[in-house]
């Protein structure tokens, strides 16, 4: 079974997106810190981890910084979510390894969610469950 990790300190959006990828079948965890992301990170053993980057004691940078540093991490794909929409903190973000930098308010829960889909299997084909068939056009 796939892990998210969810590393926000906004409560609402933390509940929302443990719902939804509960609801998917993916055992979920929360951070509500950088510095608790850091240590989740660590233990929970996620297969995919979304890191706001505006967050209390450690920001989002500081974090995946500390996640690709660290060997027992460092392979877990990375998507920053955030509400700082600067090209200069989405190539900073993705220079320090993160897989994909998504602001928030320009895609909707589900889009997010087949993101996270998508990028677990190119990484764990095995964990994913099945998509449904898609219709051809």
């Amino acid at each position: 079974m796939a892990r998210v990790l969810i590393i926000e300190d906004d409560p609402l959006l933390s509940r929302m997106y443990q719902k939804i990828f509960s609801f998917e079948k993916y055992e979920v965890e929360a951070a509500v810190d950088g510095e608790e992301g850091v240590v989740k990170a660590g233990t929970f053993n996620p297969t995919i981890i979304l890191l706001d980057v505006m967050m209390p004691k450690k920001n989002g940078l500081q974090v995946l910084e500390e996640i690709k540093a660290n060997p027992k991490t460092k392979n877990i794909p990375v998507i920053m979510l955030t509400n700082l929409a600067g090209q200069q903190d989405a190539e900073a973000a993705l220079s320090k390894g993160a897989v994909r930098y998504i602001v928030k308010s320009e895609h909707d829960p589900k889009e997010i969610t087949n993101l996270v889909k998508s990028i677990i299997a190119g990484y764990t084909r095995n964990e994913v469950p099945e998509a449904p068939p898609t219709t051809a056009a």
